[in-house]
């Protein structure tokens, strides 16, 4: 039996090597092996019209380095240490490079950088391809500048506007903060007249101008307002308190004279408004004068809704307009109208029907 032995001098290659042996052919004749084929790889039928897995194709060939780069990548083959070089050629290890790149980019290209691109203004210039002349740039900054009608109107704007809020402010101190001040101070002089009538520093007199002597009551208004010397807006009436006619010409009799008109005046709106409301009395009301040693009660007789400011003789002894015909003992309440205005006034007159020392009490007016 005949061993197998290639020839190794001709260099073929195995499938191609003869062999020895009997059943070949007669003793000493060289015969060859058939080549031997490797099984060829399973590659399914391409199916163009389906969407099925496919064996991908081989990755490309990289020219640099002459071997396939990884699919699924973009970085060259040939080892870590030959994509660590690729990386460095490219600016950085982490795609550094890309960024470099559009930053020079943005940094060159004056679509995209804001410092190089023109403002909206100067889109004709942009257009262009060239920078403003010096005489566009002066036309272009008139034109941003806002004309003298424009500047007009602003400025007239904010006069109106600055008018309105000292308009407002105005109302509000006059119809709110005026109140508030004058209840205060109403509410101080009433407490203190009580305080000196109980310990018996004050006795009934002649008073000075501003100086409080009585508290006048109005049961039906919820009225409590003290009653000062004089019909002055500074010392009396701005502050709430309610004022008698005793100055001058307009002087009117005092509660406890035995006939006379004892005439007062007080604000309807504004600065505690004590006669915001007289115009609701009606006859039958009481109208009670507490000084310091009496109570006088007056009930309302008649009103008169509209007359001239300059009508005095509504302060007589015998008032005209009041249907009184006779002196007596009365009191007549004055203050403007219509409300927020003093264009005329508003009389409301009362009799006295009740005079009650303080040691017997309160009236009835007052208890009720």
């Amino acid at each position: 039996m005949t061993a197998l032995r290639p020839e190794r001098e001709t260099g073929a290659s195995y499938g191609d090597q003869p062999y020895e042996g009997s059943g070949a052919g007669a003793l000493g004749e060289t015969a060859f092996l058939p080549p031997i084929q490797e099984p060829p790889a399973f590659l399914p039928p391409i199916d163009e019209e389906t969407v099925a897995l496919r064996i991908p194709d081989p990755p490309p060939i990289s020219a640099s380095a002459g071997t396939a780069a990884p699919s699924g990548t973009g970085t060259p083959g040939g080892g870590r240490a030959a994509r660590r070089k690729a990386a460095k050629r490219r600016g950085g290890r982490h795609g550094s490079a890309p960024e470099s790149a559009a930053q020079e980019n943005t940094a060159l290209n004056p679509a995209l950088n804001p410092a190089l691109n023109p403002a909206p203004n100067n889109a004709a210039s942009t257009a262009a391809g060239r920078p403003l002349s010096r005489v566009e740039a002066r036309r272009q900054q008139r034109l941003r500048k806002p004309s003298p009608a424009v500047m007009a109107s602003r400025a007239i704007g904010e006069v109106f506007i600055t008018t309105g809020v000292l308009m407002l402010l105005f109302v509000t101190y006059q119809l709110w903060w005026t109140n508030v001040r004058a209840h205060a101070q109403a509410g101080s002089e009433a407490s203190s007249l009580q305080k000196d009538w109980a310990s018996g520093k004050r006795a009934p007199g002649v008073f000075a101008p501003g100086q409080g002597f009585a508290i006048l009551h109005i049961p039906k208004l919820d009225v409590v307002a003290p009653i000062a010397e004089g019909v002055s807006n500074k010392k009396v009436l701005d502050k709430g308190m309610v004022g008698h006619y005793g100055e001058g010409a307009l002087k009117t009799a005092m509660p406890q004279d035995k006939t006379g008109n004892f005439g007062l005046a007080a604000h309807r709106n504004t600065h505690g408004e004590p006669f915001r409301y007289i115009n609701k009395l009606a006859a039958g009301d009481a109208v009670v004068v507490e000084t310091q040693d009496e109570y006088f009660v007056y009930k309302v007789t008649s009103m008169l809704p509209v007359t001239s400011p300059s009508n005095v003789s509504v302060l007589d002894a015998v008032p005209k307009g009041s249907g009184f015909t006779k002196p007596g003992r009365y009191i007549t309440l004055t203050t403007c109208t219509p409300e927020f205005t003093s264009k005329y006034r508003l009389i409301v007159w009362g009799k006295m029907v009740e005079e009650r020392p303080r040691s017997k009490g309160k009236p009835d007016a007052l208890v009720e």
